[in-house]
């Protein structure tokens, strides 16, 4: 049924709860070290002079004889440590399979990926107890663009280049969040929604980014090599590293993944009340982001939105997130498809690559200008 038979499909993956007590404790599991450099560091300064001295650690480096405390030596000894199995080629593929995909990958992002993590209930705790409602949508796609856009540049993940600080800093941004919601939070349900922001849920969280994403660019009509594949799904492998993300909860392909992610849904109820309206928030981000000059192109924008949200996931989930039924709804995606097919096979990789980079970049600057001359703070 839905979206999980074909993600089943779109993967050849056989699943089974076999593995369910391997996995099941990372729901109570989360980045120690973060937590305590978050304690260490954030928690004896103010924010401002605590981000930049974990910047300059960020940017240069930190060595064993450095006077720092004993959290943040640890963080640098694991994230400057070149993982065996790391493959900077295979990175690069898949790098490329994201800029090439041009404005359908951050169509799948949103539509699909954003907004399908939506209908699932305690996934969605922590950004309601960060008030994630009430700094606006606008805000948290600024966000996940930025951080997605900077991890999946050329050579973004080597050691100290922006990829890889965006990284650090997302881990940290998790570590102060987790344990803000532990302070804050006295209604947090541990038992039935884990620890916020545990192990598990990130693993679903980036599981988002490589083959639900994979499989929303191949429902635009994207043809997808094996090699640019394990390309996506080694530069969310090393991500994850770098976010403190245990290795055995890193996919390697889609087979794998789907196995996880089978597992982890398994413990998720439905949409409830937050994610309906977390889903409205984001369909409704359209009509007050002040990049379209116009009322009415920003509400067309908006119906084209939803008539992607209603073609990428199921019927059953748009109709969870209350998702208004609009006429016409098949007409826009079916166009884009096509349009995609006709583009892979009549225009060459490499300009692919480099238009796709392009149109990607003036959507962040888009958002990052929005950001800078707004109340949007």
């Amino acid at each position: 049924m839905g979206n999980g038979k074909m993600l089943l499909d779109f993967s050849g993956a056989k699943v089974s709860f076999d593995n369910f007590k391997q996995f099941s404790p990372y729901f109570y599991h989360v980045d120690e070290v973060g937590d305590q450099v978050v304690r260490d560091i954030y928690f004896k300064k103010n924010f401002h002079d605590a981000s930049k001295e974990m910047e300059g650690y960020i940017r240069n480096g930190v060595s064993g004889q450095d006077e720092v405390p004993e959290s943040v030596k640890q963080l640098f000894r694991q994230t400057q440590s070149i993982p065996g199995w790391l493959d900077y080629e295979l990175i690069k593929k898949g790098a490329e399979l994201c800029m090439r995909s041009n404005l359908d990958a951050l169509i799948s992002l949103r539509d699909y990926c954003l907004m399908g993590g939506y209908d699932f209930a305690y996934l969605n705790k922590p950004l309601i107890a960060t008030e994630a409602l009430k700094k606006g949508a606008v805000k948290r796609l600024s966000e996940t663009l930025d951080f997605w856009i900077n991890v999946t540049r050329y050579g973004a993940l080597e050691i100290h280049n922006k990829g890889y600080e965006f990284a650090i800093k997302t881990r940290l941004i998790h570590s102060y969040a987790r344990l803000s919601i532990r302070k804050h939070y006295p209604n947090w349900d541990t038992e039935n929604w884990g620890e916020p922001i545990n192990s598990w849920d990130m693993t679903a969280t980036y599981i988002g980014f490589s083959l639900v994403f994979m499989h929303s660019l191949h429902k635009l009509g994207a043809q997808i090599s094996e090699e640019e594949e394990k390309g996506l799904f080694h530069l969310w492998k090393y991500v994850g590293y770098l976010l403190g993300i245990p290795e055995l909860l890193l996919p390697n392909d889609k087979k794998e993944a789907t196995r996880y992610f089978y597992l982890w849904t398994s413990i998720q109820p439905p949409a409830d009340e937050d994610s309906v309206l977390l889903a409205h928030s984001l369909l409704d981000e359209s009509l007050i982001n002040p990049a379209l000059k116009y009322g009415f192109q920003r509400r067309n924008l908006r119906y084209l939105h939803i008539c992607c949200t209603w073609f990428l996931l199921d019927n059953e989930v748009c109709k969870r997130l209350q998702i208004p039924e609009v006429a016409g709804r098949k007409v826009f995606p079916l166009v884009k498809r096509t349009i995609t097919k006709i583009y892979e096979k009549t225009v060459s990789r490499d300009a692919r690559i480099r238009k796709g980079n392009q149109s990607q970049m003036k959507v962040l600057s888009d958002y990052h200008r929005i950001m800078q001359g707004s109340n949007f703070h």
